[in-house]
């Protein structure tokens, strides 16, 4: 694993091991073999980590990532001033189609939650404020790629690609220049969304999306 992404040693090893346990709980063993740190300095850093807050140890013995990084998920999503504004949009988009709503930003090559709102009904989809994903699955990521296709459509749809049995749909919030500059997202359980959920939301997504232009005097 390279380590000079800043040039300081210490802060690039440290974070390959929260990049290495964004996948789940590792053994000692298991972040040596991940991010190819000799086994003294896997276990000096994730050690240092945990007496931060940000990394935490399981009822297994393994690292796992601290809960100190919720609060500062938290607290990184409300300092972004298009998650607050979208907040009307999101609501109302919830209300409307019943399920989960979110917005995503590109990070990099990860895309970021940054404001979310839960779906009323028991079997739903949480993603939660911070959460970062890949940007290789999910209608969102779609329009954070700037993919041609769905931008012409102004929508995308996903079914079972990041998580069995859900599916999302998505659309693409623009700056005055046409680029994309955030996704909102409807996400559920398939068994409601169905296999097509585009057919049954596409149009309250982009009226969600167009909302958040407009609130955010983007368009």
């Amino acid at each position: 694993m390279e380590f000079t992404v800043t040039g300081v040693g210490v802060l690039d090893k440290a974070v390959s091991i929260l990049d290495v346990l964004e996948s789940g709980p590792h053994s000692l063993a298991g972040l040596v073999d991940a991010t190819g740190l000799s086994r003294a300095t896997a276990h000096r850093l994730a050690r240092a980590l945990e007496d931060h807050g940000l990394v935490r140890r399981d009822d297994e013995g393994r690292f796992a990532l601290g809960v100190r990084l919720l609060a500062l998920g938290r607290c990184a999503a409300a300092s972004f001033p298009l998650a607050a504004t979208a907040g009307p949009a999101l609501a109302e988009l919830r209300d409307a189609t019943g399920e989960s709503v979110q917005l995503y930003v590109r990070d990099g090559d990860r895309r970021v939650c940054v404001a979310a709102l839960e779906s009323p009904h028991g079997l739903r989809t949480i993603v939660p404020l911070g959460a970062s994903l890949p940007m290789e699955v999910g209608s969102a990521a779609r329009l954070l790629r700037s993919d041609a296709a769905a931008l012409a459509r102004g929508w995308s749809e996903s079914v079972a690609e990041r998580e069995a049995g859900v599916a999302s749909v998505s659309a693409p919030v623009l700056d005055s220049s046409g680029s994309v500059v955030a996704a909102v997202s409807v996400s559920g359980p398939i068994e409601r969304t169905t296999r097509a959920p585009g057919r049954r939301y596409a149009r309250a997504v982009r009226a969600a999306a167009a909302r958040v232009e407009r609130d955010a005097g983007l368009r």
